[in-house]
C-alpha cells in the first residue's frame, strides 16, 4: 500500500512538473506553490485561448508573453499579476479568450 501511494505521488509530481515546464515555455509565471489541478487548468485555459487565437487568425511564434512587438495584443494571453491566484488567472484569461469572439480576424 505505501508503494502504491509513493508510486501515485511520484507520478503526479512528474505529471506537475511536465506541466509547469510546459506553462514556462510558453512565458507562464508558475510559483511552484500552485496545486497540481490547478496547474492543469491552467494549461486548459491557456491552450483554449490559443485556439481562439488561431481562430481569428493569430500566429502564437509571435503574439506571446516573451515577444517584444506582438502582431496583435488581443492576441497574447494575459501576464499573470505577482501573487496572482491561480483561479483569479485562470479567470482572466478565459474572458480573454471570450473577448477574441468579437475582435476582428486577421486576414493576412
Amino acid at each position: 500500500m505505501a508503494d502504491i501511494d509513493r508510486e501515485e505521488k511520484e507520478a503526479r509530481a512528474t505529471a506537475a512538473a511536465e506541466v509547469t515546464d510546459r506553462l514556462r515555455r510558453r512565458g507562464i509565471s508558475v510559483t511552484g506553490a500552485e496545486r497540481s489541478d490547478d496547474l492543469a487548468d491552467l494549461l486548459s485555459a491557456v491552450e483554449r485561448f490559443e485556439k481562439a487565437v488561431e481562430a481569428h487568425g493569430g500566429d502564437l511564434m509571435v503574439d506571446d508573453l516573451k515577444s517584444v512587438q506582438p502582431d496583435d495584443r488581443h492576441f497574447v494571453v494575459p501576464r499573470r499579476a505577482h501573487a496572482e491566484a491561480v483561479r483569479v488567472y485562470i479567470t482572466r484569461i478565459d474572458a480573454a479568450t471570450a473577448r477574441l469572439r468579437t475582435h476582428p480576424r486577421r486576414t493576412d
